[in-house]
């Protein structure tokens, strides 16, 4: 597939040059301002950008800065174009992100050079990022199937609510509910994150978890503990790992589930938007996926009885904007949870 280059500069004779150079090489896309630019990445996403320095209103230094902002453009290598030979200019550009300068008037062969080493690179990058992100899900899905094999009572219940937690965070953004947040997530990495919300199951005695019956009071203060026990082994692993981002979410996502839209859950008694917006998606999948599936103690919900229930707790127990787009979107997971009924886990 043909490679999108975004060449930003407010000389149209540059523009031209660039596009000539480049045109049986590249897909071209020419912008006469970073105004522009910034308009048009909400449509395209280029493999590289060209990016002139001296701009009127907002200039390259500007513009590089607020790509570096935004997680949707930050990877995209820049490289200016320029007519300055300042070394300082260069340090400048440099500590803000761009890969490499290109100084105008270039020449045809430097100009393709230099786009072709840049885009190899960027290549090799995202490639060692995919297979250090393919072996992070293979230990995040092992330690997740660690922990459920010891709870004999919820089987496919991580599957399950990974499934419907990308399904609510998708429909949220549709219906642009909480969109200022989750326009800032990278949805894959939160959903895969989601996999270790019962993650502190695994600190919870075997005759506690595996009781075929409903739990003591004392019982339940046990099982309770596994909210902040996930929060605890988490903590650990960012410690020691420092990948924080990640594993940030996955502890909203474990010590969150539990809470509270009126402040009554555990294990911090949160109230409202206290609680993280992790934990109040998870609050309602999670319930969710215990009221229609069957355990040793009560037969399985239907999804209308189910959806009902969930209904009535909104603004007790759950998040209202959250349930609203549920319930606007049951028959989706309707659908889903009926693929699940009859497979095994």
């Amino acid at each position: 597939m043909q490679k999108t280059v975004f060449v930003v500069d407010d000389k149209s004779t540059n523009l031209s040059m660039a596009e000539k150079a480049m045109e049986n090489h590249y897909r071209v896309i020419t912008l006469s301002s970073a105004e522009k630019m910034f308009k048009t990445l909400e449509k395209v996403t280029p493999d590289i950008i060209l990016l002139d320095i001296d701009m009127p209103e907002m200039d390259g230094f500007e513009a590089l800065k607020r790509l570096k902002a935004n997680k949707l453009y930050s990877n995209i290598p820049v490289i200016f174009l320029t007519g300055l030979t300042e070394p300082a200019k260069e340090a400048q550009g440099i500590e803000l992100g761009a890969v490499d300068f290109i100084t105008k008037p270039f020449s045809e062969p430097v100009l393709l050079n230099r786009i072709k080493y840049h885009l190899q690179i960027d290549e090799l990058i995202r490639e060692r990022t995919k297979q250090l992100e393919r072996l992070k899900n293979s230990i995040v899905y092992t330690l997740a199937d660690v922990v459920e094999s010891r709870d004999a009572n919820t089987g496919g219940h991580v599957a399950r609510t990974t499934v419907y937690v990308k399904m609510l965070i998708e429909a949220l953004l549709e219906r642009k509910i909480y969109t200022d947040i989750i326009q800032e997530w990278n949805i894959d990495s939160i959903v895969s994150s989601a996999r270790l919300h019962d993650l502190g199951k695994i600190a919870i005695p075997d005759n506690i978890l595996n009781k075929p019956g409903p739990l003591t009071h004392d019982e339940f203060e046990i099982m309770k503990t596994h909210s902040q026990e996930g929060e605890r082994l988490i903590d650990q692993m960012i410690e020691r790992s420092g990948d924080a981002e990640f594993l940030n979410n996955a502890k909203l996502f474990a010590g969150h589930h539990h809470e509270r839209w009126d402040g009554k859950g555990y294990p911090h008694g949160l109230a409202n938007t206290q609680i993280s917006l992790q934990g109040r998606i998870m609050a309602i999948i999670d319930v969710y996926d215990a009221l229609t599936t069957e355990r040793p103690y009560k037969k399985p919900f239907p999804h209308e009885e189910a959806l009902k229930i969930i209904m009535d707790l909104t603004e007790v127990q759950f998040d209202p904007a959250i349930a609203e787009v549920f319930s606007q979107e049951n028959e989706q997971f309707k659908a889903v949870k009926a693929n699940y009924e009859g497979s095994k886990y």
